[in-house]
């Protein structure tokens, strides 16, 4: 079997957004990671309505992109399905429930003005 080509980050990102809108993901942002650290280019967040959906997306997605693009991703969390992290090495995935990812709001750490103000 030939080895298939990696594809840009861009890439990656709107195949793992197209992913997560079939399964009927909530919530999805996506965060430009470019310039400001080295962890990878992109950062998605989404939100399921149930540890059994957040681990079908997760599942779903790692499965689509190992057979679009010969990636494999890891994976962490996945057996809890409160909170799974999906590292594609270019794009880091982020899936939730919703309880849990207000919890966590991960987004405050990356989007400008969505965090609390200080000094």
């Amino acid at each position: 079997m030939p080895a298939k080509t990696r594809p840009t980050s861009e890439v990656l990102l709107e195949r793992i957004l197209t992913s997560l809108d079939d399964d009927k993901a909530e919530d999805v942002v996506q965060i430009d990671l470019r310039g400001k650290t080295a962890i990878g280019d992109f950062m998605v967040i989404a939100s399921g309505r149930s540890t059994r959906q957040v681990a079908a997306m997760a599942e779903k997605l790692t499965d689509r992109l190992k057979r679009d693009y010969g990636i494999i991703s890891k994976v962490e969390g996945k057996d809890a399905g409160d909170w799974v992290l999906i590292d594609t090495g270019d794009v880091i995935v982020h899936i939730f429930r919703p309880e849990v990812r207000e919890f966590y709001q991960l987004e405050k750490m990356w989007v400008p003005g969505a965090g609390a103000t200080g000094s």
